[in-house]
């Protein structure tokens, strides 16, 4: 390093000038920060973040006793009793004797309410039997299917006022389920819905001589078997007619704060929640996310939207869903608060929507320029503006930034284009070394781990397995963009000091995450996505900080440090928006990955770790971007390094030393147990079935230790397919040990051909009997059969309108104690059926079958009941609408019968 002395003629103090790589210019002054700033600077934002998401998904509103919540407010301590009583009659599904207990329950409560409600208020009480019916949803998780219902019971009760004509045809709908899955006693899916619509009810009927509408609670069975119960309520319900907006109460977890997740089309409702709810909760990054099919869901609301052109508002608990349809769906993780929340913000909207003039009428009609974007901000405050707006406010703002980006490129010449490149260049790096370096780990988890989800119980692993890599290849991945950013400018800057050009580079760097999230932007407009918002904000706001404190546009200003204030303010308002959601979607994956594999062994082990892998590398560069360019001229990099080395490492030992256990007690692991007895592939008078124990896991990850605790001859692996009809398991555990009692031949549904008329339309007459079944499933072959009818003690299922997925037509049924057990299909066969089907339309196993049938039954048998006993304590049964109950019976029909 060189130096020389000179005397200012002003001071006559000696003034030091620097070449150095440390220095800037003649100021005497080193760009670096300090790394305990940077260290700050960390710390400031994690804490931020974190209390973001506290704020906005943790707080919850003080449950009031009724004492305090007087006789027209909501009183969380009411509506646990509810609560209480209807999980303490366990599982409760179609079908069984307590879903009539649970129904009569409602049923009372409703009757008390009709007798104390306020002397101007009309309260109607209908206990509903549907008759039977079927339906067939064309979009979603219902896609192929038809889903056929009989023998369903709801309780309806309809509140309106005495004296104001017309309100009984203008009806609110409030939704929601009584019943629950053969595996749970439902706390939160969907007890707790119930218990807030009774509440609420109590309530508005005290307030509802007001209003100018009428309100509609359905309490509803059926959802869990595939939205049969909305579906036969709104096709034959008197009431259905009256009906202009639907609310549905829905919980895909266990209490915390209910969200609106789906709104629309209509965006009457959402606004009109924005006025006046409580605590507003919604964001449209859920809906997005949902109807892209991300979230392998459906709810009642598809219902009333697709079947019956009503438009509204869906709401769900989501807090702790890995315990979703499992036993651990119970009272101890409801959270207090939960109720309270919903039910204030629930009827402060009926009482706003009661009570108005203009409740939407006719079906409501798909208009994306109409539709809502709609988040809330902390909890507190909710923005709600029409899709129109959005495309004007963002195609202003792109093109605002063009002009900025486009003009400073053409002020700079050759070298400020180039450099901008370079910048990009940077953020491409970024996200190559941040998604490698996090997919690298996804990957080796189940190679190291005794499971390979092991962060399910505790979701804060995550930090440690997935963030803190993906931070250290953001890192890296920028600071290489920065060396050959650098690189470039010396070269053609090199009359500058370094120090200079290491300030310009900065900036660069900074200026870049404007080009990142404007990508975004223009991505999300072009493609009408709601959530684009998000964009918005992370790019206006930093971009209008460095404007404002920064001033970079003019050529005569040299470059300076940028300011801590810059970040600072630039970064506030996008994670108040954001971060808090960002944290709450990142344990919303980490809910859905227990419940991942939805054939099981269908899928590779690391498959659930790459969405997490990935989403979390892509929210650490879409947001870090402008916090990691203010890395490069400070002495922490190798400080940072350290610390999320040392963070995996101590995550990665307390995983693989079994310190944090993958699955406890309450956040289990997903399992099957069921009692086949399968006469598959076989058709004659004297079947020989073969029954065997089947033990498979929708949770990624082998049996092996399961298996060792249970023991029970159990042999594992993909030897053996599983064909249940609606999914397959393809890795799975079986034994035949001691399987011959608990069932018997009697049991064994048939199908039976009656007739088989062959011409110029060939038709087959087939008899099904599920003997003792009200609960089963069967699959068509499309690529033989084109059309098909099907007949109970009624039509069911008329021709026509079928449509199938991988050659199958699935019928999903499910009915109460006195639906039919006996059923007369005709099967109308293609003229000329393929005779060259391609290997991969997935028949390649089952061409020679013609039916596939499976029958359920809930019923342990000795041996299953042994296995269950046995079966460990981190493990929970799991039941959907897809799912085997523990007694299941497989038979079918081939194509050359």
């Amino acid at each position: 390093m060189s130096r020389r002395s000179a005397k200012s003629p002003e001071t006559s103090k000696p003034i030091v000038e620097s070449d150095s790589n440390e220095e800037v210019g003649n100021r005497g002054r080193s760009p670096k920060r300090s790394g305990l700033l940077w260290l700050a600077l960390v710390i400031l934002m994690v804490n931020g973040c974190w209390g973001v998401y506290h704020y906005q998904f943790d707080a919850m509103p003080r449950p009031l006793s009724f004492k305090e919540a007087g006789k027209r407010g909501f009183s969380e301590f009411e509506a646990i009793k509810h609560v209480e009583a209807l999980t303490e009659l366990g599982p409760h599904y179609v079908g069984s004797d307590a879903l009539d207990v649970a129904l009569q329950y409602v049923l009372a409560a409703s009757e008390k309410i009709k007798k104390m409600a306020h002397w101007e208020v009309d309260v109607e009480v209908d206990f509903f039997h549907a008759e039977p019916g079927a339906n067939r949803l064309v979009g979603g998780l219902f896609k192929g299917k038809t889903l056929a219902y009989s023998d369903l019971k709801h309780v309806v009760m309809r509140i309106s006022p005495k004296y104001t004509s017309g309100a009984d045809e203008n009806a609110i709908l409030v939704s929601s389920h009584i019943d629950t899955v053969f595996s749970t006693g439902g706390a939160g899916d969907c007890s707790s819905c119930v218990a807030v619509m009774l509440e609420l009810a109590r309530g508005v009927s005290h307030w509802a001589h007001g209003f100018k509408n009428s309100v509609i609670f359905l309490f509803n069975t059926g959802e869990e078997e595939g939205l049969n119960g909305a579906h036969s309520f709104i096709t034959q319900h008197p009431w259905r007619s009256t009906i202009r907006l639907a609310v549905d109460l829905e919980a895909m977890g266990v209490g915390g704060k209910s969200s609106i997740f789906q709104g629309g089309p209509d965006s009457w409702a959402i606004e009109n929640f924005a006025k006046v709810a409580k605590y507003p909760s919604g964001q449209i990054i859920a809906q997005d996310l949902f109807l892209s099919g991300a979230i392998k869901s459906a709810t009642d609301f598809q219902v009333y939207k697709e079947v019956a052109g009503l438009s509204g508002l869906d709401f769900a608990y989501v807090d702790v869903g890995a315990v979703y349809h499992t036993k651990n769906d119970k009272m101890k993780l409801l959270k207090p608060g939960s109720l309270q929340h919903l039910g204030e913000n629930m009827l402060a909207f009926l009482l706003q929507t009661g009570a108005s003039p203009d409740l939407p009428k006719g079906k409501a009609v798909e208009n994306s320029e109409d539709q809502a974007i709609f988040f809330d901000i902390l909890g507190t405050y909710m923005v709600v503006y029409r899709r129109r707006l959005a495309s004007m406010l963002h195609n202003s703002v792109i093109l605002q930034t063009l002009i900025i980006l486009a003009t400073s490129v053409f002020i700079g010449g050759y070298s400020a284009a180039a450099s901008l490149g370079l910048s990009c260049l940077s953020v491409l790096l970024m996200w190559i070394f941040s998604l490698s370096f996090s997919v690298l780990v996804a990957f080796v988890l189940p190679l190291i781990c005794s499971s390979p989800l092991p962060y399910i119980a505790s979701p804060l692993l995550v930090i440690g397995l997935f963030v803190a890599p993906s931070v250290l290849g953001a890192l890296i991945g920028q600071h290489v963009g920065y060396l050959i950013l650098l690189k470039y400018l010396r070269r053609v800057s090199s009359e500058k000091p370094y120090d200079i050009i290491k300030l310009e580079a900065e900036r660069w760097l900074f200026k870049a995450g404007f080009v990142q999230w404007l990508v975004v932007l223009m991505v999300g407009n072009l493609f009408n996505i709601g959530s684009s918002y998000i964009a918005l904000v992370w790019l206006v706001s930093p971009a209008f900080a460095y404007g404002l404190i920064e001033a970079t546009l003019s050529p005569v200003r040299s470059p300076k440090p940028l300011k801590i204030v810059t970040l600072l303010l630039g970064l506030t308002v996008p994670v108040i928006i954001s971060a808090g959601m960002f944290i709450r979607f990142a344990g919303t994956i980490a809910g859905i990955v227990v419940r991942f594999d939805r054939n099981p062994g269908g899928t590779p082990e690391w498959q659930g770790n790459i969405m997490m892998s990935v989403y979390i590398a892509a929210i650490v560069c879409l947001t870090l971007v402008y916090l990691l360019s203010y890395v490069h001229l400070s002495g922490a990099k190798k400080s940072i390094m350290f610390a999320v080395f040392a963070i995996f490492g101590i995550t990665l030992s307390a995983v693989l030393t079994g310190i944090v256990p993958p699955f406890t007690e309450d956040i289990a692991r997903v399992v099957n147990v069921v009692h086949v007895v399968e006469t598959t592939g076989k058709y004659s008078e004297n079947q020989t079935p073969s029954s065997y124990i089947s033990l498979f896991s929708p949770t990624p990850g082998k049996l092996t230790k399961e298996i060792a605790h249970i023991e029970e001859g159990f042999v594992c692996g993909k030897e053996k397919v599983q064909d249940f009809v609606t999914f397959t398991v393809n890795y799975g555990c079986w034994s035949t040990d001691d399987t011959d009692s608990g069932w018997s031949k009697t049991d064994i549904p048939t199908l039976d051909i009656e007739i088989d008329t062959k011409g110029d339309r060939r038709m087959t007459h087939v008899l099904v009997d599920t003997k003792g079944s009200t609960r089963w499933s069967l699959a068509i072959n499309t690529q033989e059969i084109e059309d098909f009818t099907l007949e109970g003690n009624t039509e069911l299922i008329p021709e026509g309108d079928k449509t199938g997925v991988d050659g199958w037509h699935i019928i999903q049924f499910s009915g109460g104690q006195n639906a039919p057990k006996k059923f007369n299909m005709n099967l109308f066969w293609r003229q000329a059926s393929p005779e060259s089907i391609s290997k991969a339309d997935g028949l390649e196993n089952n061409r020679n079958l013609l039916l596939k049938l499976r029958t359920d039954v809930n019923r342990l048998t000795p041996k299953t009941e042994k296995v269950l006993e046995k079966l460990p304590p981190w493990c929970s049964i799991f039941g959907k609408s897809t799912s085997p109950q523990t007694l299941a019976f497989l038979t079918s029909l081939p194509v050359d019968f």
